[in-house]
């Protein structure tokens, strides 16, 4: 990608005919390290429309250092310190939020019942700025927290600002890559765009192979390999287990259970150290974490291992964001629709772009 950044090679895009596709502008609210960016210019890429980050927050110190690094432009922060009126138009809104519970949930005060979340803070900016479109994801536990009542009262509060309203589960591994990552993906449309708006499967996606993921051990730092002890420990706990052909990547479950697979389970920035393990005897690189979540090589590491390890067990697997993204897209448009297969009728994205 030489000195061209990860924004200006994805945002500027021309048709192969000269003319400029549709122009769409977004906003990437709590954004990480940028999945989300990477994956709508991969979706307008495909699309052959151009694309724009207009406003970008992100509250981590961090990670607004590897974004900044990367896409030349570094996020504002607390965004329940931003005015809405404040943020720049855009036509798709974009927001990895945590999942909180409400604090007056069953009260039934609909867009009230949102205030003290950040969930809030995005209402708040869809209440001022009116985008066309969402797309929001969070950990797939939201579907039944607070025994289904939190996804209930986010569903209504987009239903009462006017959005038709849907949500999926996705798992990563059905997007082309070597992890078990479940999400749950919300999209809304403000008018009838919806009725040209499907969901991604992903079932015949090219697969990335753990092994073209994985490093070669000889060139990997000392520093990564666990204590000859942890590694005692992981062979015995797999004696006598059939181990998957080629690499494999054992994960250690809550009850202390070890599994050797042939994908990655998912990142988790608060996990044990040796929660996962390369072949049993090391950790991942933070190359490999990035590669797991789809990012290309050519993003930048600006920051130390703790810092990315959290920054990557954070973010969204980009190819499956992607899917998402796309559909969203040409649904926003209606001389343009996503590339379709005649067995699936879903988009197949561009995946891995190094």
């Amino acid at each position: 990608m030489g000195k061209e950044d990860l924004a200006t090679s994805k945002e500027l895009k021309v048709k192969s005919n000269g003319q400029m596709g549709l122009h769409l502008r977004y906003i990437d609210l709590f954004c990480g390290i940028g999945g989300f960016r990477i994956g709508a210019g991969n979706a307008a890429d495909e699309l052959g429309m151009t694309s724009k980050c207009v406003f970008s927050s992100d509250i981590d110190k961090d990670a607004q250092d590897a974004y900044e690094a990367n896409f030349g432009e570094r996020p504002s922060g607390d965004i329940t310190k931003i005015d809405a009126s404040e943020i720049p138009d855009h036509e798709v809104l974009f927001g990895g939020f945590p999942c909180q519970a409400f604090s007056i949930i069953g009260e039934m005060k609909g867009f009230a019942d949102a205030r003290g979340t950040l969930f809030f803070d995005i209402a708040r900016i869809l209440d001022v700025k009116r985008p066309r479109a969402i797309v929001l994801e969070n950990v797939k536990q939201l579907r039944g927290h607070d025994k289904g009542r939190t996804l209930s009262t986010i569903l209504s509060i987009l239903d009462e600002l006017g959005y038709w309203v849907d949500f999926r589960v996705l798992n990563a591994l059905d997007f082309g890559l070597p992890q078990k990552r479940e999400r749950i993906l919300i999209v809304g449309f403000l008018d009838d765009t919806h009725r040209r708006f499907t969901w991604p499967s992903g079932a015949t996606m090219p697969k990335r192979s753990l092994e073209s993921i994985l490093e070669n051990d000889e060139l990997v730092e000392a520093s990564y390999f666990a204590s000859p002890k942890i590694r005692k420990s992981r062979r015995a706990a797999v004696k006598g287990k059939t181990l998957p052909p080629g690499r494999s990547v054992w994960h250690e479950n809550k009850s202390g259970n070890i599994s050797a697979l042939p994908y990655s389970c998912a990142l988790r920035a608060g996990a044990s150290y040796n929660y996962l393990l390369v072949d049993g005897i090391r950790r991942l690189t933070m190359r490999e974490m990035l590669r797991l979540q789809g990012f290309p090589d050519s993003y930048k590491i600006v920051c130390g291992y703790s810092a990315t390890r959290k920054q990557a067990g954070n973010s969204v697997p980009v190819p499956m964001i992607q899917a998402v993204v796309t559909q969203v897209f040409g649904a926003l448009n209606r001389d343009l629709s996503p590339r379709q297969n005649t067995s699936t009728s879903r988009v197949q994205p561009t995946l891995f772009k190094l």
